[in-house]
């Protein structure tokens, strides 16, 4: 159906630490130790600066509320907006939540009869897109 359901399903079976519910960038939960002075190591976590944003898609022409990365939304930011992104990115770098709104998407473009231009951002054209100049 799309190239990038068997990705989809090839990562399903990753252990995660935390159920990624958003657009995360592929950052998760990090793992370490706080050393003091006197080198009496206590673990601890580093959680993701994760937001709850509302982001507009074009193609849908709605707002999506969305839990996404700081980083994330700097990434947003540098393609044009959430379609591009989420129609250039990786897909190691989307989450479940991320491949169902890029098969929305595109199904949508499908539907407007709209060929899918996305920008070359620091790689390869990705999903037969057009590089628009």
């Amino acid at each position: 159906m799309f190239p990038s359901l068997p990705v989809l399903a090839a990562n399903a079976s990753r252990a995660l630490t935390r159920q990624p519910t958003g657009l995360f960038g592929g950052k998760t939960i990090r793992y370490g130790n706080n050393v003091p002075h006197s080198m009496h190591k206590t673990r601890r976590t580093w959680l993701p600066n994760i937001q709850t944003k509302r982001l507009y898609s074009e193609t849908l022409g709605e707002h999506v509320r969305l839990e996404v990365t700081a980083r994330t939304l700097r990434t947003i930011d540098k393609y044009g907006g959430l379609d591009a992104y989420l129609l250039g990115v990786k897909d190691t770098l989307l989450s479940h939540e991320g491949m169902r709104m890029r098969v929305m998407i595109k199904e949508a473009r499908r539907k407007l009869g709209e060929v899918p231009q996305v920008t070359s951002v620091g790689g390869a054209l990705r999903d037969n897109a057009v590089l628009t100049v």
